[in-house]
């Protein structure tokens, strides 16, 4: 073997022990596992009281005559009847036209009070559908170890899960050193809702000089994730920001008349073209670094043999932001979406459309903005003559921190209750209610401490909604822990 053979064998062989070395230090930062006592909860009553809340039809709507809001009535009747301490140790408000404010008063004044927020209103059970559910979809029943029905998820279990919490601390004589405010907001489902009731109790709070010292929302739940020799541990997924949200109108002008003398193009086939410039040419893909922040945690978390690759994430990046960018599901974690949605044309088979539009979704990553959106789309665009409309939209939110007392909190008390729980921060595709608080408040986070199949989360909006009984426990128990930490003395 020639001199250049062994210094290359050499080479690599040391290159390989560093890595091993640096594997073996590639791991989670030494967490406290003491575990907490056991918590008492009622999980007979609140299952009983998820039942009976799911079979109240709160469906919001964006006309809102159509609104049914003797159901909303109806459900804050079942609060009142089943959370007495609550409504006798609180004060209630009713905000806008179904919204509710509670306030849990706390020994210290000057300090920031928390908010737990939740919604009223479920969206409604898509037309000729309703025969594909396996139980009524407003029915709040329970077989084969899930609760069913419109709700269950998003996110009456979330809701009923925090009076739950709030009654049984009443019941074990808590008294909170910090304030705690209830918000439940009544059309958390409609995007463009032009009186938002998130929005109206966080006007509210604002008028009387009140800043949050956090706030905890619905988000993401625990899922176990086992990639055998990779990764087996639950991945708690704490939702730190959201994108954004609009939508644009793109519309095409021709001259109309009869289908029998066509021109070349007519307004659809120009449109045509316009889609096609807006598919070919998405937003570019970016790693930030929450999703580093992920990818980190995930690495830290895996196997040994894992770990020798993924100690090396830095260098793996553009490799990952590649493969991400192809697969619709991760794409959205790292770059802004771009979904042709609705077209219309002409009223009639035999006659030339005037004008033929297309509506266009965009989900807009944190540090972009809606004015952003519109300047791609009158970059891309080629047809000048193509008129683009903003429809409405909201833009991204804030990122909050993950070094704040309330993340560290829902750390802490996750890992503690289960030590196989690692807490991984990301990015909502979705839009919550939270987006609402930024006004006042800094450390906004969005989690539901619920153990969950991945394959549930497909049912939220969808058909067979449901959730797991096994969870309840330690659903409530964590929503007891948090208030107790972050509110205690």
């Amino acid at each position: 073997m020639n001199t250049k053979a062994k210094i290359a064998i050499a080479a690599a062989g040391s290159a390989a022990a560093v890595n091993i070395i640096r594997a073996a230090a590639y791991k989670p930062e030494k967490k406290d596992s003491v575990p907490f006592e056991e918590e008492r909860v009622n999980v007979q009553r609140y299952t009983e009281n998820l039942s009976d809340a799911i079979k109240i039809k709160t469906i919001s709507n964006i006309d809102e005559s159509k609104v049914d809001w003797s159901a909303f009535d109806e459900l804050h009747r079942l609060f009142e009847e089943r959370y007495p301490l609550v409504y006798k140790n609180l004060k209630v408000e009713n905000v806008g036209k179904a919204s509710l404010l509670f306030t849990w008063e706390g020994k210290n004044p000057s300090l920031d009070p928390i908010a737990l927020l939740g919604h009223q209103d479920v969206v409604p059970v898509s037309e000729g559908t309703e025969k594909d559910w396996e139980h009524d979809p407003f029915g709040g029943e329970i077989a084969d170890g899930f609760l069913w029905g419109r709700g269950a998820l998003d996110m009456k279990n979330h809701l009923i899960g925090v009076l739950e919490s709030v009654e049984t601390l009443l019941e074990d004589g808590f008294v909170p050193e910090r304030t705690v405010l209830l918000c439940f907001g009544h059309n958390e489902e409609i995007v463009a809702s032009p009186d938002s009731g998130a929005l109206r109790i966080s006007k509210l709070l604002e008028s009387r000089n009140i800043r949050l010292d956090s706030v905890l929302d619905e988000g993401g739940a625990i899922l176990p994730v086992d990639v055998p020799h990779v990764f087996n541990k639950n991945l708690a997924g704490i939702g730190i920001a959201e994108k954004g949200y609009c939508d644009f109108e793109i519309s095409v002008s021709a001259k109309g008349g009869h289908s029998s003398a066509p021109p070349t193009h007519t307004a659809l086939g120009q449109l045509a073209d316009v889609i096609k410039d807006i598919e070919k040419h998405q937003f570019p893909s970016k790693i930030t670094p929450l999703v580093s922040d992920l990818f980190d945690r995930i690495g830290r978390n895996s196997s040994f043999l894992a770990r020798n690759i993924l100690c090396n994430t830095p260098l793996l990046m553009p490799v990952l932001k590649k493969v991400m960018s192809s697969i619709p599901a991760s794409a959205s974690f790292v770059r802004t979406t771009t979904a042709v949605t609705m077209a219309q044309g002409s009223p009639a088979a035999n006659v030339l459309p005037q004008k033929a539009s297309v509506t266009v979704n965009f989900r807009i990553m944190p540090g972009m903005t809606i004015a952003d959106v519109e300047k791609h789309l009158r970059k891309v665009i080629k047809n000048k003559n193509a008129e683009i409309k903003l429809l409405g939209g909201n833009e991204p939110s804030n990122i909050s921190p993950t070094d704040s007392r309330a993340f560290k909190a829902i750390e802490d008390i996750c890992f503690r209750m289960n030590s196989n729980n690692v807490v991984a921060p990301y990015l909502v595709m979705g839009g919550t209610d939270a987006r609402n608080y930024q006004n006042i408040c800094n450390n906004i986070y969005r989690y539901s401490p619920f153990l969950m199949d991945s394959k549930l989360i497909f049912t939220t909006h969808g058909t067979n909604e449901r959730i797991e009984l096994s969870s309840f426990k330690d659903g409530i128990a964590f929503f007891k822990r948090y208030i107790k930490t972050l509110a205690g003395s």
